[in-house]
């Protein structure tokens, strides 16, 4: 083996935990999961997270170990990545770490900005001043503050708005100061194979359409019911399709409806996500084909 870890990227339904999986079985692999969402175990069948019978083949890691209810961040992601990658190594295998979290990518390659903790005081009074003010006024206002990260920011992306706005009104730093102090990332001195894989668009559109159905045939609706009361500011309430299947629940929309949002929502996500990595991934490895058995031998060329 010429490779301390291999990375795979790509975009929600684009094929990587069945590639990790085919992977983990040539190379005697453990499976880390690198997906913001598939990190909550009460809501297994929204996010995907790969069945009993795929976890039984290979060690699977950090997939369903938070709950729902709790808050998760890339920080507390960097720190249990660092543990998993200790743990895969005592059992002798190579880490495959995967997923669609491009900034999970980033912590564990290149380390987190270690911004100080803002008090829950400062975020109260902001999103209060938000409220009052209006989203362009409250923007111009931060863009005053902040004009660096603004140049990066729309008006609209609220809560990367408030987070950057956050940072300064409670460290007295902007955000480009802190993320020039980056901590030690896990694998920054390892030698790594990446990949993304980016099969065709109407492939992956097809993709998407048929997970979704396959969600809702095997409970999606039901695990919804169970995730009612989230609070709406939680990591977890953005689970794609969730907020949708809500509506159902509440009455205000038809389950076809909500399908067809359900799944226009997640393209669009996919979407966000390719254009993401073009930008932060030009230099990894693509692999456009959109047959497991070609992908799986096209990483093995290269590990």
């Amino acid at each position: 083996m010429t490779v301390d870890a291999v990375l795979i990227a790509g975009p929600t339904a684009g094929g990587k935990s069945r590639a990790a999986l085919a992977l983990a079985g040539r190379i005697c692999g453990a499976v880390v999961n690198t997906d913001s969402m598939q990190v909550y175990r009460d809501a297994r069948i929204l996010t995907g997270r790969p069945a009993d019978t795929e976890l039984s083949h290979v060690p699977h890691l950090l997939y369903g170990h938070i709950d729902a209810s709790d808050g998760y961040s890339a920080a507390r992601f960097q720190r249990d990545a660092a543990a998993a990658l200790a743990q895969t190594r005592a059992l002798g295998r190579v880490p495959i770490f995967t997923g669609g979290t491009g900034l999970y990518f980033e912590a564990l390659t290149q380390g987190l900005a270690e911004i100080p903790a803002i008090s829950e005081g400062v975020r109260k009074e902001l999103r209060a001043r938000r409220a009052r003010l209006g989203e362009s006024a409250f923007f111009a206002e931060f863009a005053a503050r902040d004009p660096e990260t603004a140049a990066r920011l729309l008006p609209s992306d609220t809560q990367r708005v408030l987070r950057a706005f956050e940072v300064i009104e409670g460290s007295g730093r902007p955000l480009a100061h802190w993320q020039t102090m980056r901590g030690i990332a896990p694998l920054a001195e390892a030698k790594l194979s990446r990949f993304v894989l980016s099969p065709p668009r109407p492939e992956l559109h097809r993709r998407i359409e048929s997970r979704f159905e396959q969600m809702m045939d095997s409970g999606a609706l039901e695990e919804a019911a169970r995730l009612k009361g989230l609070d709406p500011r939680l990591p977890a309430a953005k689970i794609l399709g969730l907020r949708e299947l809500w509506a159902v629940l509440d009455g205000t929309s038809s389950l076809e409806a909500a399908k067809i949002a359900a799944k226009a929502a997640t393209r669009q996500y996919a979407k966000r996500q390719l254009t993401w990595f073009r930008q932060r991934m030009a230099d990894w490895r693509w692999i456009e084909s959109e047959d497991p058995d070609e992908i799986v031998a096209e990483m093995l060329e290269q590990i």
